[in-house]
């Protein structure tokens, strides 16, 4: 089979200039794994920390994705074992079921041609092709499910997509699920022959740095991810203008397609109240590194939910959820929404302090705890990126499933 459609990206990705040794072909390593995703790969650090694992330890990684809506600016960084194809963002409709079939046998054609060792694939719409793919050509599966499906409709091609789902999550070699409840979930409807809880914690290297230099008149208050209001609610912005003048709300991110134009919506609110020179917007931030050194100039990292939703993924967030992790790598406390399973893991663990997500006056009581103890605040920042050093890193938490890619 050729690869019938039009390559986004399709780069051997590498660090090293033109020209240099850097540019002879890497020598032989344990093997070639391909990863499997009808969305963007650069939108999921897990993907990014568990490829570079892998490519560190001699894997040949090649991703095919596509492009997003929102996060189409997300990518990996570089490196020499590691290559990512994809195809254009496709909104959905009759075209993107079309491009979706010649994605299929595109993805089919790189499986016949490359021969992979192992096919490693994410999320529902990757479900049809990747197990059509490991029973045809023999190739085992691991079949890591980021965030788990929602109510699609009765579609057929939701269908499809499902019933593929179930099976193969019973063929694949490995199920990873990054919530404890979500995998027993996941294990008592779809019965897969192996699961593991794989958190979506940090690389231990992005938290290798000195301890913080103590406070100096300002607190900034971050928040990365998807700008939404389940996760960014405007009560943010007046809790902001509660407090002292010196602490500042820093957004890095993106609008999705349920939430375009919220941000806007910030702005203007931030302005009635006055406070519109404490507010920042960065956008999305392309590679993660960049991201990671801007966490390192902030304070205070925001990870809220709603204490209800009808999206039971934001009910089941602990471990799945990247941000708590990720501030802690950076040395920043968190203000955490005042859930049960939170506060026992991070309240009670002594590295945040909680809120109601929706009250302004209790997220700037939480805020505030941190503005009249400067040096508190830096002492729990840093217990919490000793946590990320000592066991909340993707190499401990990953260990079991490179274990099995490299028994094979």
């Amino acid at each position: 089979l050729t690869e019938p459609v039009t390559v986004l990206k399709s780069e051997h990705i590498s660090s090293a200039s033109p020209g240099t040794a850097a540019d002879a072909p890497p020598p032989p390593g344990p093997g070639r794994i391909l990863f499997v995703q009808y969305t963007n790969p650069g939108a999921y650090p897990a993907l990014q920390h568990s490829s570079r694992l892998l490519a560190r330890q001699g894997w040949d990684v090649r991703f095919m994705g596509t492009g997003a809506r929102g996060a189409g600016a997300l990518r990996f960084p570089p490196h020499p074992r590691i290559r990512v194809d994809q195809i254009p963002f496709c909104p959905p409709g009759f075209k993107q079921k079309v491009q979706y079939a010649r994605y299929w046998l595109w993805v089919l054609g790189a499986v016949a041609a490359w021969r992979p060792r192992w096919i490693y694939a994410s999320e529902l719409m990757a479900c049809p092709i990747a197990l059509s793919a490991s029973l045809l050509f023999g190739v085992p599966v691991v079949y890591h499910e980021h965030d788990a499906p929602t109510n699609g409709g009765a579609s057929l091609f939701n269908r499809l997509c499902m019933r593929a789902r179930r099976a193969l999550s019973r063929h694949a070699r490995l199920c990873v699920i990054p919530n404890r409840r979500r995998a027993e979930a996941f294990a008592s409807t779809e019965a897969p022959r192996a699961l593991e809880v794989v958190w979506n914690c940090p690389s231990r290297e992005e938290a290798d740095f000195p301890p913080r230099e103590p406070l100096a008149g300002t607190l900034t208050l971050l928040y990365h991810g998807s700008i939404v209001p389940e996760r960014l609610p405007r009560a943010v912005v007046e809790a902001l203008a509660r407090l002292p003048e010196g602490v500042r709300l820093s957004v890095v991110g993106y609008e999705t397609n349920s939430s375009i134009g919220y941000s806007e919506s910030l702005r203007r609110r931030a302005a009635e109240l006055g406070i519109e020179g404490r507010l920042t917007f960065h956008g999305a931030v392309p590679l993660r590194g960049d991201l990671m050194r801007i966490c390192r100039t902030a304070d205070v990292g925001l990870a809220l939910l709603p204490s209800e939703s009808n999206d039971h993924n934001l009910e089941m967030m602990i471990g799945a959820s990247n941000k708590p992790f990720d501030y802690l790598a950076c040395g920043l406390p968190l203000v955490v929404s005042d859930l049960p399973e939170w506060r026992a893991l991070y309240v009670d663990g002594g590295y945040a302090r909680p809120c109601e997500a929706t009250d302004p006056e209790s997220i700037a009581n939480a805020v505030r705890w941190y503005w009249d103890r400067p040096a508190g605040l830096r002492e729990m920042g840093e217990r919490g990126r000793q946590r990320v050093l000592a066991e909340w890193n993707y190499e401990a938490v990953f260990a079991p499933v490179a274990d099995l890619l490299n028994s094979r």
